[in-house]
């Protein structure tokens, strides 16, 4: 998968997390995570973009290494979602999945670039 797809796929999860959270329930636990995931979810296309735009080898590292953690965090928030009931299996499996696949991209990514 080039950059460009990678960006496309980040920008696509941003979005479908964005309409998963137009589900949730208005209440203060559903607005609480609801802010929490969408932070973390649009984070990662974001700071994706700007390791793309990384000055140095070490800098591109230092950025995959935030993109990995945002991608990872989401995968928690998306799993919270599920498991405390806001939202059914059906509308975050796929989510939950994308989330984990984009969090092993990132992690394998920052390990080539590091050359372990």
């Amino acid at each position: 998968m080039d950059k460009e797809e990678l960006k496309k796929r980040t920008k696509k999860f941003a979005l479908d997390i964005i309409k998963l959270i137009e589900d949730f329930p208005k209440t203060k636990t559903g607005d609480v995570i609801g802010r929490q995931l969408l932070r973390s979810a649009t984070s990662v296309g974001a700071n994706y973009r700007a390791a793309c735009r990384a000055r140095s080898q070490a800098d591109f590292i230092s950025k995959l290494g935030v993109v990995e953690e945002e991608a990872d965090e989401s995968l928690f928030w998306l799993e919270l979602t599920l498991e405390s009931g806001l939202i059914s299996e059906d509308k975050t499996a796929a989510l939950i999945s994308e989330a984990d696949e984009l969090t092993a991209i990132f992690t394998a990514s920052r390990k080539t670039a590091k050359g372990l």
